[in-house]
């Protein structure tokens, strides 16, 4: 497992009730955009995470909708597993 899924697993296992977007998933696991949403994609495709896209008037937030990430059961499964047999690796939230 790459450390970019780990350290994204890592953000959302650390409140896995509610959803996470983008931008604050990239910032606190420390992943550049770049790496992020192949990552998420991936995850969502294998059933780990839903995805959905906020519900907001554009024009009048002044900004544009966020997709939010949440893990499903399974990823929760996965996200346990995964960061109890992770490495400590520099740069790696302690969450454990």
């Amino acid at each position: 497992m790459s450390l970019t899924i780990l350290r994204i697993l890592e953000v959302l296992y650390a409140n896995p009730d509610r959803e996470h977007y983008g931008l604050e998933i990239a910032r606190t696991a420390n992943v550049s955009n770049g790496a992020l949403y192949p990552a998420l994609e991936r995850l969502t495709r294998a059933g780990y995470l839903t995805s959905a896209l906020e519900d907001i008037d554009e024009a009048a937030e002044g900004r544009r909708k966020r997709r939010y990430y949440q893990l499903t059961e399974d990823g929760r499964a996965l996200a346990a597993t995964e960061l109890r047999d992770a490495p400590r690796l520099p740069g790696h939230l302690a969450l454990n």
